[in-house]
C-alpha cells in the first residue's frame, strides 16, 4: 500500500467512521473500485484506533467521569457484599450502599448493556460480515438500509430522555442495532443515533450516546482482530504509511464528530440520506454491470 493510498484509506475511515455514511461500506466498495490488495489487519486496526483516539478527544471529559464512576461501581459492590456478610453475621444496623447513585453510573451501566447484544452479533455473524465486504451488491443495499433510517432519524419527535431516564430495554435494543451496523453499508452513528432519537433521547444526548457506545464496540472488535494477526509482515514503509492513515483518521474524525452535533441538532440528515441512496444505487448498479 503507497502513502496515498493509505490516507485516503484514513480519510474515509474518519470521515464515514462518524458521519452517518457507513465507514466499512465505503471502505469495501474503494477497495473493489480501485482493486486494492487486502490492506490488513493491522492497518484495519490502527484506522480503527485513530477514530478512538477522536473519540476520547471529544469526550474526553465524560469518559474520565465515567471511568472513575466505573471504579466506584466496583468499589460499592465490594462493600455491599462485605456489608451483606455482616449482616448474615448479625449486624443488622448496617446498611447497603446505593450503587447507581448519579446520572454517570447510570450511563456506565446503560453502555455496558448496549455492549452485550453488539458483541454476541459481533462475535457470531464474524465470518459473515467478512464474505459480505468483498461483494459490491452487500454494501449497495446496506446504504439503501442506511439512508431509509436517516430519513426517519430527521423525523422523530424531540426527546427529553438523558441517562437517568433511559431504561435498560432502551439501552440493549439500542446495542442490537448496533450489532447490525457491523454489516458493511449500514452506518454504525446513523443507526444507534436513530435508535436513540426513536427511544426518546434527547439529541445531543443521542449522539454522545452513540459515540461513547461504540468505544468498546471497536475496542472489541481491535481485539478480535488482533488474534487473527498471525505472522503478517509489517516493513518500516508500511509501518510510516498505517501511522499517516491513522493520524488522518484521527484528525479528520474530529472535526466529523463536531459536525455531527450540529447535524443532530438541526435535523440535516436528509442531505446523508439522499446521499446513501445514490451511493448505494450505483453500487447494486454497478455489480450487475460487471458481473
Amino acid at each position: 500500500m503507497s502513502l496515498l493510498e493509505a490516507i485516503i484509506m484514513g480519510l474515509i475511515q474518519g470521515i464515514t467512521e462518524f458521519l452517518p455514511v457507513s465507514s466499512s461500506g465505503h471502505l469495501a466498495l474503494f477497495q473493489i473500485a480501485f482493486d486494492l490488495e487486502e490492506t490488513g489487519l493491522l492497518f484495519d486496526c490502527l484506522l480503527h484506533f485513530g477514530t478512538l483516539l477522536a473519540v476520547f478527544a471529544v469526550y474526553f471529559r465524560d469518559i474520565w467521569k465515567m471511568i472513575c464512576e466505573g471504579f466506584g461501581i466496583i468499589g460499592d459492590f465490594f462493600i455491599n457484599a462485605a456489608t451483606a456478610v455482616s449482616r448474615l453475621a448479625g449486624n443488622k444496623k448496617k446498611q447497603y450502599r446505593r450503587i447507581i447513585c448519579n446520572g454517570y453510573r447510570k450511563f456506565v451501566m446503560l453502555v455496558i448493556v448496549s455492549t452485550i447484544p453488539t458483541g454476541i452479533i459481533g462475535v457470531a455473524a464474524s465470518d459473515l460480515i467478512e464474505q459480505a465486504s468483498t461483494i459490491l451488491i452487500v454494501p449497495g443495499i446496506c446504504l439503501i438500509v442506511t439512508s431509509v433510517l436517516l430519513f426517519i432519524a430527521d423525523r422523530c419527535k424531540e426527546g427529553q430522555k438523558t441517562p437517568r431516564h433511559v431504561s435498560y430495554t432502551n439501552a440493549f435494543i439500542i446495542g442490537i442495532c448496533q450489532g447490525f451496523a457491523t454489516l458493511p453499508g449500514i452506518s454504525r452513528s446513523g443507526t444507534t443515533i436513530t435508535a436513540c432519537l426513536l427511544s426518546g433521547f434527547d439529541r445531543k444526548f443521542a449522539v454522545k450516546y452513540s459515540f461513547i457506545m461504540s468505544i468498546p464496540a471497536i475496542l472489541g472488535s481491535v481485539v478480535l482482530q488482533l488474534f487473527k494477526l498471525g505472522e503478517e509482515t509489517v516493513t518500516q514503509t508500511d509501518w510510516i504509511n498505517y501511522l499517516a492513515g491513522t493520524l488522518v483518521a484521527a484528525i479528520v474524525g474530529y472535526i466529523c464528530i463536531k459536525i455531527m452535533l450540529y447535524v443532530v441538532r438541526q435535523k440535516k440528515y436528509t442531505i446523508f440520506s439522499v446521499y446513501c441512496l445514490i451511493i448505494g444505487v450505483i453500487s447494486i448498479s454497478a455489480y450487475f454491470v460487471l458481473a
